[in-house]
């Protein structure tokens, strides 16, 4: 869907920038499972490397300040265009569904069921790389992209 006026390129690709924060947090759900024992699927993830390690030297609290930066200064924001806002709080609440999951993994993560864990991260894992990547293209050809019930969550926070 495209409304609420039309993009520009730039527009564009600033809307795919947030969605580095659930892609970079969910990696640890990819090295729990398939990237261990795939490394030629590595090499994809390789470009992030820079990021990932500029992300990591923050500590949690320096996450946890980039993570409301974006709430506040760009989704709370209304001088900056809908189409950015939207973007954003989506890839805020996929950062806050990874973070969720990691939390459930952890609490069921009990020694004897390794494969159970690895078989979750990989879903989870491969459903945020799916989720992230018809974002960013969806977000390059200047459209909304409407994820089930994420999507409508966004909805409400952003006007």
């Amino acid at each position: 869907m495209s409304w609420r006026g039309s993009t520009t390129v730039s527009d564009r690709i600033l809307a795919c920038l947030p969605y580095l924060l659930p892609l970079i947090d969910g990696l640890m759900f990819g090295y729990v499972s398939l990237l261990r024992q795939f490394p030629a699927l590595q090499v994809v993830f390789l470009p992030l490397a820079p990021i990932v390690a500029i992300y990591g030297s923050l500590g949690q609290f320096g996450q946890l300040i980039v993570f409301f930066a974006l709430f506040f200064l760009v989704v709370r924001n209304e001088k900056i265009i809908h189409f950015i806002r939207f973007n954003t709080m989506q890839a805020i609440l996929l950062d806050i569904i990874v973070f969720l999951c990691s939390i459930v993994l952890r609490v069921v993560a009990l020694p004897g069921v390794d494969f159970a864990v690895q078989t979750v991260a990989s879903t989870i894992f491969l459903g945020l790389v799916a989720a992230v990547g018809y974002s960013v293209a969806q977000s390059l050809l200047g459209r909304y992209a409407e994820i089930p019930a994420i999507s409508d969550a966004v909805y409400m926070q952003v006007r």
